[in-house]
């Protein structure tokens, strides 16, 4: 945080004129912008007690067990009917997967397990157990998977209140109309606050991937996550500016603050309602020039709000959410499930769905390769599923029989050369003989792609395109690789930059690679969501743009501005300078305005 004193700048979007403010930076996790009083909420984890018990004790310690897990089953079913009416597919699918958790027999057979060799009291194995799977997924580089340990302690919390017979005291008495401001909010606890009129989320921890960001944007309550200190700094009642757009808030902000923020509130629901409009035309630049514009989801229940924003289908569905928090790996028949749902509820427009891409150790023991010193350059991706065929079989079979149910694409992700890309091919080419051979229904026609976002694969994009449909850059990792920039590291934050001259030029050869084999080329990263970005993308000729649901009218909107043309020749400038500022001043000045609205 830091204290500031000075006139508006509107690039910063607050007037910090007439008197010293606080001001907190964080993640922008959900867009829009609002004004309230704070409502701090402290962390009520239980004290564990810790006992031994005797071998006949077990029993007894398990039947205490059974019943705290059947009271939290009824509690989730309970708040799950109350807000049925309230709560889209999204939040209610929150609750869906706390009851399969409160259910899984692996995780109790673990349970019971260790209360045998342990001999403590259930209350004590049972936080110990779950406190493991937490500190797996929290330690992950990975902030998906980091962030996914939320529902695992959210649901387990409700467990242990029973056992301490806790259950009349409730975590959130939030009134309505308030700021709320927390350290750690568990998902349930967010989808409760569809009942209550919460006007932001301020939140210590968490990222724009957690389940509770992913709830906020559903909701449209704007969040500011990873603030840090955001609970020790702020006391119960003062006044709060939070702006989700830029991960903003601003502590008693002065009368010149609060009127420019009213001012803004009024702007963005214009904007958006502006937006939403027109959300369903098509992305086609003033000479005729039409690119796909398709979103990014992270579990099926973000369909609707993708297509509601006017996505033309989904351009990156990450496999990942079906395999965090468990005892065990999915089975096939479960990830056919959930992969066909997603195509069933997109059907007619296309899916594309990345096989799993995650490191070895952040999935499953049975996984595991060991210590990893450098993860992220480590054992993930590709590599961990062709390093178990059994495991990958299971989820490219799943994949080719939901294939039967829409459209449907599949990419590899992390592919570094020429023999990953046709050992996964061929991979999936057995999985598709092994089900012929049994007589299983399936797709067996599906278009495969490669991620590129390895420098390597970048570079050699020509060759691989003679053995794949379609390319999607993704611009996250390969900007990290490409600069050495540990984006996760804030001491190198500074140095992660979409616009380095290095980045643009491998974006610029693997269009020209893609195109020149006379397959598409796609971007899935967080850049192709950039207005900026979006002209020079445009006029090398990328053909599809998959983004967040919230920036799709957005992108849309920019490309029907532009003249393709007079992109392609501005894609050309921009690929002959040597500077990021260079480059990202003449996009300002060349691109047409977002749909921005005055702070």
């Amino acid at each position: 945080y830091r204290r500031v004193g000075r006139e508006f700048d509107s690039n910063r979007g607050c007037n910090y004129s007439c008197r010293a403010m606080t001001q907190l930076r964080g993640i922008a996790a959900s867009p829009g912008i609002a004004l309230g009083p704070a409502q701090v909420i402290y962390d009520d984890v239980p004290q564990i007690p810790h006992y031994t018990v005797s071998t006949s004790d077990l029993t007894g310690e398990l039947d205490r067990l059974n019943i705290a897990l059947q009271r939290a089953e009824a509690d989730v079913r309970a708040l799950r009917e109350i807000n049925d009416r309230q709560l889209d597919d999204e939040e209610l699918a929150v609750l869906d997967t706390h009851l399969l958790m409160l259910t899984d027999g692996s995780f109790l057979d673990q349970v019971r397990v260790r209360l045998a060799r342990d001999l403590e009291n259930v209350e004590r194995v049972l936080s110990r157990t779950v406190g493991e799977m937490v500190h797996k997924l929290s330690g992950s580089p990975d902030a998906y998977l980091a962030e996914r340990a939320n529902d695992i302690r959210d649901v387990f919390r409700r467990v242990l209140r029973h056992l301490l017979h806790l259950e009349g005291e409730h975590r959130l008495g939030v009134s309505e109309e308030a700021v709320v401001v927390v350290h750690d909010l568990m998902p349930s606890d967010a989808v409760s606050l569809a009942k209550l009129k919460v006007r932001a989320l301020v939140m210590d921890a968490g990222g724009r991937t957690s389940h509770t960001a992913i709830i906020a944007r559903s909701l449209e309550i704007p969040a500011v996550l990873g603030v840090g200190d955001a609970v020790r700094r702020i006391r119960d009642g003062q006044r709060l500016a939070v702006d989700g757009n830029r991960g903003l808030v601003v502590i008693d902000p002065n009368e010149t603050t609060v009127g420019r923020y009213r001012h803004a509130i009024r702007a963005w629901h214009e904007r958006e309602h502006v937006l939403l409009e027109s959300a369903s035309l098509p992305a086609e630049t003033t000479d005729g020039r039409r690119v796909a514009v398709f979103g990014n989801i992270e579990v099926p229940e973000e369909v609707s709000g993708v297509i509601r924003h006017g996505a033309e289908g989904i351009g990156l569905y990450r496999s990942e959410f079906l395999f965090l928090g468990r005892d065990r790996l999915p089975s096939e028949d479960e990830q056919y499930e959930a992969y066909a749902r997603v195509l069933r509820e997109s059907a007619p427009r296309p899916v594309t769905i990345r096989t799993l891409d995650v490191g070895g150790d952040k999935i499953d023991k049975t996984l595991q390769s060991g210590g990893e010193p450098n993860p992220i350059l480590g054992w993930r991706a590709i590599r961990v599923c062709l390093s178990d065929p059994t495991f990958f079989r299971i989820q490219l079979r799943a994949l080719l029989r939901a294939g039967v149910h829409g459209t449907m694409r599949v990419m590899f992700p992390m592919i570094s050369g020429v023999e990953e890309l046709v050992a996964a091919r061929e991979a999936l080419a057995e999985a598709s003989r092994e089900l012929t051979t049994e007589g299983v229904e399936h797709a067996d026609r599906i278009p495969v792609g490669a991620m590129i976002e390895v420098p390597s694969a970048a570079l050699i994009s020509a060759t691989l395109a003679g053995h794949c449909d379609f390319f999607s850059i993704g611009t996250n990792d390969l900007i990290q690789y490409t600069l050495a920039v540990d984006r996760a590291n804030e001491k190198t934050a500074y140095l992660y930059d979409p616009f380095h001259p290095a980045v643009l030029k491998l974006i610029d050869i693997v269009v020209q690679g893609g195109h020149a084999a006379g397959i598409p080329v796609a971007m899935c990263g967080e850049m192709a969501a950039d207005p900026y970005a979006a002209v020079f993308l445009l006029g090398v000729g990328l053909d599809e743009f998959s983004i967040g649901a919230a920036a799709v009218p957005e992108i849309k909107r920019t490309v029907r501005a532009l003249d393709f043309a007079a992109a392609q020749a501005l894609a050309k400038r921009v690929l002959s300078l040597s500077s990021s500022a260079d480059i990202t001043e003449l996009l300002r000045e060349q691109a047409p305005e977002p749909a921005t609205f005055a702070y």
